[in-house]
């Protein structure tokens, strides 16, 4: 009559660290798909989009996990993303849309924005591999300052294959259970989950191909080639991390990722330096040294202070 001994409901937050304590994958696809469900028929399609992908990424990953959820379920979740991809009051599509639309004047520079972004990743990835399996994540400082140097002179053997050797680990990062369940703390802030790198086409396998690409430039002009593989802008909104920002409060959109880019044309490349302080916004810039590619910029970033500088 009193109700003794009745147990109160779980919240969606107990609920997720449950099943990954467990390692329960086909419950934690459900678990997932039935918050991307419900986001997505309330009208919250920042999170659909989040706890869509988030099941679809554990399920594409392992043929067991996929048969044990069926086809029912993955075909709906794969209909809504494809639903959600059309939409254009979605944060991950608008941030895709302006990046985009900066990206038609940046053609020459694009490349040094993609590196850039890169770079603002550095310290998050740095936290991030003292997690199990994550030690390639550590190894990004040394890929942005080899890149950088290779616009400069093309880098030794042994430089190129340990490049290689980090491009291939990020690849290989998605579909590790690590990745589902890992976490670091980050001060004055939500904690910083593996998985909020699952979103925008995932940002390890988008660091994998922009590496892949200047791999595929320094061979090139090691050969004297004509035609050069063209950069991709996907790299730049991976580096946002919309991911974080929805997980932690889609409500508020106005403190998620903006882009305010500033180019000055000019000469060649390259050093990368940074520098910050407290209440000010971090700044990446290129300064202009001797010649192998041309160009020169300056960038401007206005947010992401927690994962730029990790005490």
């Amino acid at each position: 009559m009193f109700g003794f001994g009745k147990k109160e409901a779980k919240t969606p937050e107990e609920r997720l660290a449950e099943l990954q304590k467990k390692r329960d994958w086909a419950g934690l696809v459900k678990a997932y798909y039935e918050l991307g469900v419900s986001a997505m028929d309330g009208g919250d399609l920042n999170h659909a989009q989040l706890w869509l992908h988030r099941a679809d990424t554990i399920y594409s990953a392992d043929d067991t996990t996929y048969e044990k959820v069926g086809d029912k379920l993955t075909d709906d979740c794969s209909d809504r993303i494809g639903t959600l991809e059309d939409e254009e009051g979605l944060l991950y599509n608008a941030v895709l849309a302006e990046i985009e639309e900066k990206s038609e004047d940046l053609l020459p520079r694009l490349r040094a924005w993609g590196l850039l972004s890169m770079a603002r990743l550095v310290k998050l990835g740095e936290q991030l591999s003292k997690l199990p399996s994550c030690e390639v994540l550590g190894e990004l400082g040394w890929a942005v300052d080899m890149m950088a140097r290779c616009f400069q002179a093309p880098p030794s053997q042994e430089e190129y294959q340990h490049l290689m050797d980090v491009c291939n680990a990020l690849y290989e990062l998605n579909g590790k259970k690590i990745y589902y369940t890992g976490q670091i703390e980050v001060p004055g802030k939500a904690p910083f989950q593996l998985f909020d790198l699952n979103g925008m086409f995932g940002v390890e396998q988008e660091l994998n191909g922009y590496i892949d690409s200047h791999l595929r430039l320094v061979a090139a002009l090691s050969q004297g080639a004509e035609e050069l593989p063209n950069a991709e802008s996907s790299i730049v909104a991976c580096a946002l991390l919309p991911d974080y920002y929805v997980r932690t409060g889609a409500d508020r959109l106005g403190g998620s990722p903006r882009l305010r880019p500033s180019w000055r044309a000019s000469g060649a490349i390259m050093s990368l330096s940074a520098t910050a302080s407290p209440g000010r916004r971090p700044r990446r810039r290129l300064q202009r040294t001797s010649s192998w590619i041309f160009w020169q910029a300056d960038l401007r970033l206005p947010f992401g202070e927690a994962f730029l500088f990790f005490l």
